[in-house]
């Protein structure tokens, strides 16, 4: 399941959704652009899927939390509607919107043919009203037109269907104004944080031997609490190297990615790391565990992958979080931080409470 919410609530005006930094006021005036949107409000183009959508504030306009699984087989549509529903529950939503994005052919039915998956919409109503929350609509959406379940119109007929909006809608301009980009499919963020392609992996995997085998010698000479100084400089070095618009001659070293992905193994130097992304540049700290997530080999690329995956959640990119923590939690299922976050994100956390925790147990990087 992926997950994706607005980072801050702003002001309650009515028809808002909000993207980080800043909130940005966006209306969504029809079921056509609420369509439009899903690829801006998950991170990537979906494919046969069923989304929930939380509405909240005046007249239900506010999209909130939005979640996401893959098509189910038919016997297990109604379990996937009580997880989805009690998820986008997490964000007391006043009501939902149920998307349904497949390119399955209608229904044949002698003299009634069907647009297709109605069934699946009917669980999903079905679980949200026993969790007290009203469906507004529910839609299909399939090669670029949209329908809805709802509609008894000409309009909405099996071979009708109303062509997706062309233009460019304002929830489009803030995603760009923001730097949100729209992947064309889930495996493309899997990809983002991929091996790059073409890359000697055995050196990597040389430079993290080396340095282990460095930095454990430099534990017996000078002590564990001056190696995790070291460890820390290395880290905050390399954020330093990755702010946006860094020169690309400023690449990252393979000697220098294995010092920070080692570094991290210290819990102590992985916890003060979880406070970069509340500091003044979370940006250069997202692309650090990007960058060491993709070159770094397993199971030493658990430590940024699961960092990645606490900055992707804080500014709200939910689908990125998932796809992170995955690949965490593949390199070794045992790491304890993945799976603490794992439970709070299968739990739709909001970015605001995991922030206000990170605070609180005082994840902040020191001053100096």
């Amino acid at each position: 399941m992926d997950a994706r919410r607005d980072r801050e609530h702003p002001p309650d005006d009515g028809s808002l959704i909000g993207w980080p930094p800043e909130p940005i006021g966006v209306r969504i005036r029809d079921g056509g652009e609420i369509a439009a949107a899903l690829p801006h409000l998950l991170g990537f183009r979906p494919r046969e899927s069923v989304v929930l959508l939380s509405l909240s504030g005046s007249g239900r306009r506010r999209v909130g939390l939005t979640v996401r699984a893959d098509i189910p087989p038919p016997e297990q549509a109604e379990s996937l509607a009580t997880v989805l529903a009690r998820s986008l529950c997490t964000d007391r939503p006043d009501g939902a919107v149920v998307v349904v994005v497949s390119e399955a052919p209608d229904v044949d039915r002698p003299g009634d043919p069907d647009i297709p998956h109605r069934d699946l919409v009917w669980e999903m109503v079905r679980a949200l009203a026993a969790l007290g929350v009203p469906v507004g609509d529910a839609l299909l959406v399939r090669g670029g037109r949209w329908w809805s379940y709802d509609c008894s119109y000409g309009c909405c007929a099996p071979d009708g269907g109303t062509p997706l909006p062309t233009q460019v809608t304002e929830l489009e301009v803030a995603a760009v104004a923001t730097g949100t980009v729209v992947e064309r499919d889930r495996d493309d963020l899997v990809a983002r944080i991929a091996p790059p392609p073409g890359r000697d992996g055995g050196a990597m995997a040389a430079a993290c031997a080396r340095v282990t085998v460095e930095c454990s010698e430099a534990v017996l000479d000078s002590g564990m609490e001056a190696v995790a100084a070291e460890s820390w400089s290395a880290v905050t070095d390399a954020a330093a190297r990755c702010r946006p618009g860094a020169p690309a001659v400023d690449r990252l070293t393979d000697t220098e990615v294995a010092r920070v992905v080692w570094g991290l193994r210290d819990v102590d130097v992985r916890d003060l790391a979880l406070g970069l992304v509340l500091g003044d540049e979370p940006a250069a700290a997202e692309q650090l565990w990007t960058e060491c997530t993709r070159r770094a080999p397993a199971p030493l690329d658990a430590a940024p992958a699961t960092l990645l995956a606490v900055s992707a959640w804080l500014r709200g990119d939910g689908a990125m979080a998932n796809v992170a923590l995955g690949r965490a939690l593949e390199s070794e299922p045992g790491y304890g931080l993945a799976r603490l976050l794992g439970d709070a994100l299968a739990a739709c956390v909001t970015p605001a409470d995991l922030r206000a925790m990170l605070t609180e147990v005082g994840a902040t990087p020191p001053v100096g």
